[in-house]
């Protein structure tokens, strides 16, 4: 039996409609019926959680290829069930092809195939949703970031112990890794989350005015300082600074940092006045402190008063496994600000992420994306349309497909034998994973696209390169 869902039923057939939302609903879901076309769509406007919409394709005032195109129009990911008698079959069929998921001929004399077909459409998007979800609930923890690899999750374990505590925090990793994204979440997760995150970056504001950033300044204390400014620490108070690049602080800086850290006092700049601030200090870096320590360019008892608690963040390089996972992160995100939704990767597209250096990191790879979503001519991005110098990446041996085909591959049935074992080729995990598409949606290749993440095109396409050309139907017969 699959999970429960909330569907719409919409048939004019007093009798029938009755029966269908007696059946569903003794299997578990939560079923809305209507005699005609109109209230459905006002319902749908109001649940957005409804999976799936079970139509006849001949009804008053607007057919079944109308519910089709409107229900699309309110949810684009609603599954959609056509039911009509079997003079219709050959509309039926059209309604297919222009994005109806599956058909039934009435009368329904057995109803386990309306458990079937009803349970084809709504598991993709259940687990889909699952997925969303997922990410949402880590998203509420974490801010923006994501990862399920097992170098994330012991960050993540880490930030959990860290965030409610009062102690100063070392962020290390390459550029581009999320170390602000880091620093947002401890303070979003501390007690200090109704007070102010400031941040600032050490590399970037010159030398002789950083302590006027930082500490601010009186009127009159140097040349400009034409009223009273307050500093960063002052604005802090409560909350949470975040200093980052702090390898390029100054050395008479890193004294003035370190009596703040100690003493948690300062003055303004020309100021004679004491100022007690209670901030969390999160400094972040991507050079060798360490190094930096023993060439004399970063003081050490600042060092060992920075570094109560150090977080690394690995680069992607560490974390190849989050690769597809971020990629459709940023993939939706722009897709959705851009009203460009339902764009996805093709397989090659997806294999030339995964293998590529990518040593910009998260930072890199969110600005290609995006540039893909604003630049890619169609909804699915092949591997044409990524830059040239990434296409070799698609050939390199023993890299894992996308997520998707993974997970589908390693959740055959015992028939098929299909596992994710190490050492097997992209090519054979691609055609283990379409075959057991195809088995688990009853050889129907739309639902079976949907299932591996892709176009219908690019299944056919798959198809006979691995010479399956004749396993499962487009259309199948109900």
């Amino acid at each position: 039996m699959s999970e429960p869902a909330h569907i719409v039923i919409i048939e004019d057939d007093e009798g029938n409609c009755r029966a269908y939302a007696k059946y569903l609903s003794r299997l578990g879901h939560r079923v809305a019926a209507f005699p005609e076309a109109p209230p459905a769509f006002d319902y749908l406007r109001e649940h957005r959680d409804v999976v799936l919409v079970i139509t006849d394709l001949m009804l008053p005032g607007i057919d079944g290829f109308g519910v089709l195109k409107i229900a699309r129009q309110i949810n684009p990911d609603v599954g959609v069930l056509m039911i009509t008698g079997h003079a219709s079959i050959e509309k039926a069929v059209e309604a297919m092809k222009l994005g109806a998921d599956h058909f039934l001929t009435k009368p329904i004399v057995d109803l386990e195939q309306l458990k079937l077909r009803v349970a084809n459409i709504i598991e993709p998007r259940l687990l889909k949703q699952r997925v969303i979800e997922l990410e949402s609930r880590l998203g509420e923890k974490f801010g923006r970031l994501v990862g399920r690899s097992k170098a994330m999750e012991a960050l993540f374990r880490q930030m959990d112990l860290v965030a409610p505590t009062r102690s100063n925090v070392l962020i290390v990793g390459e550029s581009g890794t999320g170390k602000e994204l880091v620093a947002n979440a401890l303070h979003d997760n501390s007690p200090r989350r109704d007070a102010r995150f400031l941040p600032i970056n050490c590399a970037a504001i010159p030398s002789e005015i950083l302590e006027s950033e930082l500490f601010g300044h009186e009127k009159g204390s140097f040349t400009g300082a034409v009223g009273r400014k307050v500093g960063k620490f002052e604005l802090a108070d409560k909350g949470t600074l975040f200093l980052d690049e702090i390898g390029d602080l100054p050395l008479e800086m890193q004294v003035k940092l370190l009596r703040v850290l100690e003493q948690r006092e300062f003055m303004r700049v020309g100021g004679t006045t004491t100022i007690k601030v209670d901030i969390r200090l999160v400094a972040a870096t991507n050079a060798d402190l360490e190094a930096a320590v023993e060439h004399g360019r970063f003081r050490s008892d600042l060092y060992y008063r920075l570094k109560v608690v150090t977080l690394r963040i690995p680069p992607i390089r560490e974390r190849r496994e989050d690769i597809p996972l971020l990629a459709g992160h940023f993939l939706r995100q722009f897709a959705r600000e851009n009203h460009r939704e339902g764009m996805q990767f093709a397989p090659e597209a997806m294999k030339a992420l995964y293998a590529a250096p990518w040593e910009g990191n998260v930072r890199e790879l969110r600005n290609l994306v995006e540039s893909l979503v604003v630049l890619a001519p169609g909804l699915e991005i092949g591997l044409a349309d990524l830059p040239e110098e990434l296409h070799r990446y698609a050939e390199e041996p023993g890299v894992a497909p996308h997520e998707a085909w993974a997970a589908v591959a390693s959740a055959g049935s015992a028939g098929t034998g299909a596992t994710a074992e190490a050492g097997v080729t992209m090519e054979e995990i691609e055609r283990r994973a379409i075959l057991n598409a195809l088995e688990r949606t009853g050889g129907n290749r739309t639902q079976a696209a949907e299932m591996l993440g892709i176009g219908l095109r690019t299944l056919q396409r798959k198809l006979k390169e691995y010479r399956l050309a004749e396993k499962g139907e487009e259309t199948p017969q109900a």
